[in-house]
């Protein structure tokens, strides 16, 4: 499998992962076992209203974040802060609370590194680290997979225009350098990426350093919290046995499932490829042949952090 393949599994992953989740969002486990079963088809409707395949805020801003690194082949966080807000300005049917208080704060004039960490100084605790960049941030990866402290730093400053609670833009670094150690094929790369990130809040590396041991699924939650979201998303993305596994998973726990399915498809589908990803979801992506150009673009490029 090529460097190329896994990449575009990877973007293509978190496209299903949202797309799949987005009709059961806020949905109990129960309440989508007893509606549907096992979800394992794009359904319309739903949680937004929305058509089959429909994705969201998750897909969305990170296709801002690809398109930027594509065009400007660096990281340009001014760039990227422009382009939420066009996104913003689009009127998105879905959109976290952090991130668009974020936003607003950048149409006020704020600077990308003001306009998130004013947010952050003045949220409250468990209103304060959702997993709004955490869902977003896989197209570096692709960009900067060859260059660790680069992704590190890129990660971070990335989180920061909404997201700037230290666990969110740890969880953002430690989710791509897992992204980008299973691109170059790692055998454990959670656990290479948990020895080579630094810092990473306790809360947040106590929760991620069981996963490769093994987690028990019922002791995952599915709350937009940035701990609990990545160590479910690493979860599915890392032991199951194949992607369409994976993502299905995921997103039978309800909840913020458009999210954890993203994370947990940039996740499996870097593991296994694009190849593995079912067609009957790929058909249903709207965004399908830009996120296969984009994931090109960012993996054979060379790109200045």
């Amino acid at each position: 499998m090529t460097d190329h393949e896994k990449a575009t599994g990877s973007l293509l992953g978190l496209a299903c992962g949202d797309a799949l989740g987005r009709p059961v969002e806020f949905r109990s486990p129960a309440a989508i076992e007893r509606e549907h079963g096992t979800v394992t088809e794009m359904l319309g409707h739903g949680t937004h209203g929305q058509p089959a395949g429909t994705i969201t805020d998750d897909t969305e801003m990170a296709l801002c974040i690809a398109r930027s690194l594509a065009e400007r082949e660096r990281f340009d966080p001014d760039d990227v802060a422009r382009r939420f807000v066009e996104w913003y300005d689009g009127g998105p049917f879905d959109i976290g609370g952090m991130t668009s208080q974020s936003i607003s704060r950048l149409k006020q004039g704020r600077s990308w590194d003001e306009a998130g960490q004013q947010v952050w100084e003045r949220s409250h605790e468990g209103g304060n680290a959702g997993n709004g960049s955490v869902m977003r941030c896989a197209p570096h990866a692709l960009a900067f997979a060859d260059d660790p402290a680069a992704l590190d730093r890129v990660s971070r400053r990335s989180s920061r225009i909404t997201h700037a609670d230290p666990r969110c833009t740890a969880g953002c670094a430690v989710l791509n350098a897992t992204i980008a150690g299973l691109l170059g094929g790692e055998a454990d790369p959670l656990t290479e990426a948990l020895a080579a990130v630094e810092p990473i809040p306790d809360e947040l590396r106590d929760a991620l350093e069981v996963v490769p041991e093994g987690v028990d699924p019922a002791e995952l939650q599915n709350t937009g919290y940035v701990v609990t979201t990545l160590q479910a998303g690493l979860h599915h993305g890392l032991t199951t046995a194949t992607v369409e596994d994976a993502i299905v998973d995921a997103v039978a726990m309800g909840g913020d499932s458009d999210t954890i399915g993203a994370v947990t498809g940039a996740v499996a589908g870097a593991r296994f490829g694009a190849d593995a990803l079912p067609e009957r979801w790929l058909r249903e992506l709207a965004c399908r042949d830009e996120l296969t150009a984009l994931a090109r673009t960012l993996a054979t490029t060379k790109f200045e952090a």
